[in-house]
């Protein structure tokens, strides 16, 4: 991936891993569209940086999305990389009968975005020199976390879609992922000071260095998540679950 000089959409850009990454990418030299739900998270997260443009993105609605992508597009001709990183998580319960409202809605956000997304701007990269398409899994996508079944059901999924998505645009638009561990962020309650989990700046200086990589890997993947995602490799899968749901 090239690491000057592009246009980027980021969503989830307002906070979080979103917001940090869309900050580290305008200092290297890149044009960056964040996008999400609050125009205020938006304005906050741009404010002081000229080339961060704040766009409202509604991840959850079909025909919001195309509508969106055809904005982007007619405003920023030169978008060539789309960073897919919006996402909620929910803990469950599935032990037992409930109710599925959060499993819904963390399938339509986590997968089904991506994915409506992608579709909407792939005919666009394609025609893009140096396009590239980012998508945010997660190491939970390799081992789960047993009470948030859905969320490592939809990062699994993407992970799958991302690798399928590589192959059929091979040439055309580079496909990378991006597989966090636990981050310091407020993507659940109380995370973003929870010991133990990685302090967000930490993890985006090593994004960072990856994505800057020549070649960029096809997987971005810092050390601490080696642990999960190379657990079934390394044959010690069944161990890592048992310790990943000790905590």
């Amino acid at each position: 991936m090239k690491s000057t000089g592009n246009t980027i959409l980021i969503t989830g850009g307002g906070s979080g891993i979103g917001e940090a990454l869309a900050h580290r990418l305008h200092d290297l030299g890149n044009t960056v569209i964040i996008a999400g739900r609050r125009q205020d998270v938006l304005q906050q997260a741009a404010a002081g940086r000229a080339n961060i443009v704040p766009v409202q993105f509604d991840a959850d609605n079909a025909d919001a999305i195309d509508a969106f992508a055809r904005q982007v597009v007619a405003d920023h001709p030169a978008l060539n990389v789309l960073i897919n990183n919006a996402g909620i998580m929910r803990f469950e319960d599935a032990s037992k009968r409930r109710d599925l409202t959060d499993a819904e809605a963390t399938i339509t956000t986590n997968l089904l975005g991506p994915i409506r997304l992608i579709n909407a701007l792939t005919d666009h990269l394609r025609q893009q020199a140096d396009a590239a398409i980012i998508n945010t899994t997660s190491g939970l996508a390799f081992v789960p976390l047993l009470v948030t079944p859905t969320y490592n059901a939809t990062k699994a999924a993407l992970h799958s879609y991302t690798v399928a998505l590589r192959e059929v645009l091979k040439g055309a638009v580079e496909v990378i992922e991006l597989a966090p561990p636990a981050v310091q962020t407020d993507l659940t309650p109380g995370q973003a000071t929870r010991e133990g989990y990685l302090p967000l700046a930490d993890y985006i200086d090593e994004v960072i260095t990856l994505l800057t990589a020549s070649p960029t890997p096809a997987e971005v993947l810092v050390q601490r998540v080696l642990f999960l995602r190379n657990a079934e490799k390394e044959n010690r899968y069944e161990q890592t679950l048992a310790t990943l749901n000790s905590h």
